[in-house]
Parts: C-alpha cells; sequence; structure tokens
C-alpha cells in the first residue's frame, strides 16, 4: 500500500517509521511526503515531493502516487483535501479537517453534541471583542480562529485596557474570544477509528504546559473518568465518519469535563503509546486508514512522555536512566521548537523508581519547574 502524506515534519516521521516495523510488513507500506521544506525530517523515510500545498502539482503528485491519503497536521488547505477526496481515499475527510482546523468551528460543534466548552465569542474587529469581553468576560484568551499552535496565535486578557493592544497584535486575522476555565487537570483522550467504525481507545493521558507547549504527559491506568472521556470522542468520531487517530483535549472540572480542543491526526499526548502500548497510535492511525482490525491499546507499564523543547541533551545522559527512550526528530535546534521527546517507561509496579526516572529527564532537560507540579498529582499518589 503506498501511503500519501501531506507534510513532512515529525509527526509524519513517525508514522512512515511505525509503517516499516516488522509487525507491519504484511501491509507491505510505502510513503510518500508533500512539503514545501526542502529539509523535511520526515524526507528521509520515503519519497519527497517538494511543493507549496496549493500548488496543483502537489495534488497531481499524491493522486498518481498514492493508494490512500492523510495529513499530519490540521493547518493545511482543506481545498487540497477536498480535491483529492474526489481521486482518492483521504483519512481523517475533508470535514472532519474544516471542523478541527477552525476553533469557531470546533467550540460550536461541541456545544451541539452536549459537549460543554469554555464561553466564547467571535471577534472579528476590536468592536467586536469589547462585546465578546462583555459577554464571556474577564478573565479570557483572544485566539486566531485558525493556524494557532504551541501558544501561537494567543493572548491572555485580565484587563478591558488591554484590548486595543491585544487585537493590533493579532489583527486583521479572524479571531475568537474563550473564558478562562479553572480546572482540576489538562487531560487528553487519543483514539483510533477505522473505515468499517471499530474504535481503539487510549488510556487517559494527563497533560502539563507552559508556554503553551506540551511539556509533560503522563499515562493514566484505569482512571475513574476513562469512560466519559471515551464516550465525548467516541459522539465525535461516530458524527463526522471519523478515520483515523484523533485526540481531544479536555479540562477536569471536577464533576465533568469541558472539552478544549480537538486534533485530527496522531498527537503529541500520545507519543508514549510508542513504548507504553502494544500498538501505539501511529500504527492504529495506518491501520485504521488501511482499514484493518486496529491493535490493542492498554497499557503494558505506565509511561511519561517529556518534550525536548529547542535543544537535544546529550544521549549518554539519557541512556544512563532506566526505562528513558530518546526520539530525536533530526531538526534543527530551534527556541520553542519541538525537536524530540522522551519516554520513560515504568518497571513493573515500581512506582517510586519511575517517579525518580521522570525527576532526573525533566532536570536534564531544564524542567524541573514541573517537579513540584508532579508530586502534587493523582498520578504520583
Amino acid at each position: 500500500m503506498k501511503v500519501g502524506i501531506i507534510g513532512g515534519g515529525q509527526l509524519a516521521q513517525m508514522l512512515a517509521q511505525a509503517g516499516q516495523v516488522t509487525d507491519m510488513s504484511s501491509l507491505a507500506m510505502d510513503f510518500a511526503f508533500v512539503a514545501p521544506e526542502k529539509d523535511a525530517c520526515a524526507a528521509a523515510y520515503g519519497k519527497h515531493f517538494v511543493y507549496p500545498y496549493l500548488d496543483p502539482k502537489a495534488k497531481e503528485a499524491l493522486e498518481n502516487w498514492s493508494d490512500v491519503v492523510t495529513y499530519e497536521f490540521e493547518s493545511i488547505p482543506v481545498a487540497l483535501v477536498q480535491e483529492l477526496e474526489k481521486v482518492k481515499p483521504v483519512h481523517p475527510s475533508s470535514q472532519a479537517l474544516t471542523l478541527a482546523s477552525d476553533r469557531l468551528n470546533e467550540k460550536t460543534m461541541f456545544n451541539q453534541q452536549g459537549i460543554e466548552t469554555a464561553k466564547f465569542a467571535t471577534v472579528d474587529s476590536l468592536e467586536d471583542l469589547q462585546k465578546a469581553v462583555a459577554e464571556v468576560g474577564l478573565p479570557a484568551i483572544l485566539k486566531t480562529r485558525r493556524d494557532g499552535y504551541d501558544g501561537k496565535g494567543q493572548v491572555v486578557l485580565r484587563d478591558v485596557s488591554e484590548l486595543a493592544a491585544a487585537w493590533d497584535s493579532l489583527a486583521p486575522v479572524a479571531c475568537i474570544l474563550e473564558s478562562m476555565v479553572n480546572f482540576n487537570r489538562e487531560v487528553s483522550i487519543v483514539a483510533s477509528r477505522n473505515v468499517d467504525g471499530e474504535i481503539a481507545y487510549y488510556p487517559l493521558a494527563e497533560n502539563y504546559h507552559r508556554e503553551g507547549i506540551l511539556r509533560l504527559s503522563l499515562s493514566l491506568q484505569n482512571d475513574p473518568k476513562q469512560q466519559e472521556a471515551q464516550d465525548i470522542i467516541r459522539k465525535v468520531m461516530e458524527d463526522v465518519g471519523y478515520v483515523g487517530t484523533m485526540a481531544v483535549e479536555l479540562f477536569d472540572l471536577g464533576d465533568k469535563f469541558a472539552a478544549n480542543e480537538l486534533s485530527p491526526r496522531v498527537h503529541n499526548s500520545g507519543h508514549w503509546s510508542m513504548d507504553g502500548t502494544e500498538a501505539s497510535q501511529f500504527k492504529n492511525h495506518l491501520l485504521a486508514i488501511a482499514n484493518k482490525p486496529l491493535g490493542n491499546t492498554d497499557i503494558i507499564n505506565p509511561t511519561a512522555m517529556v518534550n525536548l523543547i529547542g535543544f537535544i541533551p546529550e544521549k549518554e545522559l539519557i541512556d544512563e536512566i532506566p526505562g528513558a527512550v530518546m526520539y530525536d526528530y533530526g531538526k534543527e535546534p530551534k527556541p520553542g521548537r519541538k525537536v524530540g521527546h522522551i519516554n520513560i517507561v515504568a518497571n513493573g509496579d515500581n512506582y517510586k523508581d519511575f517517579i525518580e526516572n521522570i525527576i532526573k529527564v525533566l532536570t536534564i532537560v531544564g524542567q524541573e519547574a514541573l517537579i513540584e507540579e508532579l508530586s502534587n498529582s493523582s498520578f504520583y499518589k
């Protein structure tokens, strides 16, 4: 099977790596990537078509080469997916991409399905922002409706005196104002759904962010709210006929969840599954789009994932930590850029050593500020 991937970053890279391992050989998958970056880190794992996404040659290349097409992130032109759908199977669909690539569509969809979200209002001008603040209240977050990620395209508002500067910093892009949510913890649910409608759910992950960037994810075994989270992602997947791996980020309010965002793709908070489950989120995405039975998502051993932001630590330091596995994406280190991640796997029920190993990794990568938060989490207890 020839799998065409729109995008050539680390998620495309890890999809291709998952498709080339021994237990996937029966699918005989080959990969090609359409990405405008000549140095795309996925390029070494298949054929690389170096075209802008809206260049007609991009569609032509994928149409002529691929048996099935997928994509690695939601900031791609919906028009490309819509055109490809006319001639090739594309998973996830343009409908899913349209929902997830626009925060207004996303929030509206959640509410229509009875899933709670933060209060929100559309903002297309400074006057709109002033009205939205009166409706939503402060503190709140002004976000671009499209293309924001890892804290980009967002401004926190705490006082009405900040409105004009905040709007000027993002204008003239269409925006949305979201109320701040008082939550107990941030979690995400990742699941995969194949063409026949089979769904495989991953255990919840508890997530920790800094500067809008995910820094740490902890797999949660037998979490009491697992079923509630599964019900939320199942509603979304079945409503849009979703095929592939999806993530929904959730705020735990104590008595219920509020949905924050959905991602129509493999997700950073699911990277722990590469070492913590038999079938990673990447493997199950490929099985789903090939309409094959999905793999086992039960936790083998509790696993933590630490993002590497801006630099790769010395491999020798990580190799000394039991259960730690480092993934280097081969990207040029830059401040604020995700260049790799480290998975730390527990040794059976030995949580004391597991927590100590997570702390060692956090210290090496300069995330000491998370150590106190980790010690106060339900995961630690």
